[in-house]
């Protein structure tokens, strides 16, 4: 099974200068608790992902205003997979990265859909597998997390 088997396709998503009040909103209008961050160059390139937890934790906890923008609050650089992917490579992002969401983009970076640990669940992944995988998302982190560069998939290295 392949990334683009599993994926959303075409998710709502938001640029660096999205007021996060804006992003809530799109939130709430998609139902979706993250939205990938694209930066127009010549052609849309994911640069971040900004989730409902960055606006608790990082604006409304912090009392940042509603106009704060999303380049503030965003985790930068995410690990993204391409849709040709395999599952296991997804997997193992999430679980090495210790994320619950991973952007799909083309070849030139732009996003092209989203997969979720939910998706996970509704697929045909073993169970045993998922259960290894959801453990591994949800381990404590003994250093602050960090994202690999744009355009670098751990999966594929």
């Amino acid at each position: 099974m392949q990334a683009k088997d599993l994926m959303c396709p075409n998710p709502a998503t938001c640029s660096p200068d999205t007021p996060i009040a804006e992003a809530a909103r799109l939130m709430n209008e998609y139902d979706c608790g993250c939205l990938p961050v694209e930066q127009e160059h010549s052609a849309p390139r994911v640069v971040g992902v900004i989730t409902d937890r960055d606006i608790a934790t990082r604006a409304v906890a912090r009392g940042k205003s509603p106009d704060t923008r999303v380049r503030d609050i965003m985790s930068a650089d995410p690990s993204c997979c391409y849709p040709d992917d395999d599952v296991k490579s997804v997997e193992r992002i999430m679980a090495e990265r210790q994320v619950r969401r991973v952007p799909v983009v083309n070849g030139d970076g732009g996003c092209v859909g989203i997969i979720a640990q939910a998706d996970l669940a509704r697929s045909h992944v073993p169970a045993r597998e998922l259960a290894r995988t959801v453990e591994r998302i949800s381990e404590p982190s003994p250093a602050p997390r960090r994202e690999s560069p744009i355009g670098v998939h751990p999966a594929r290295q």
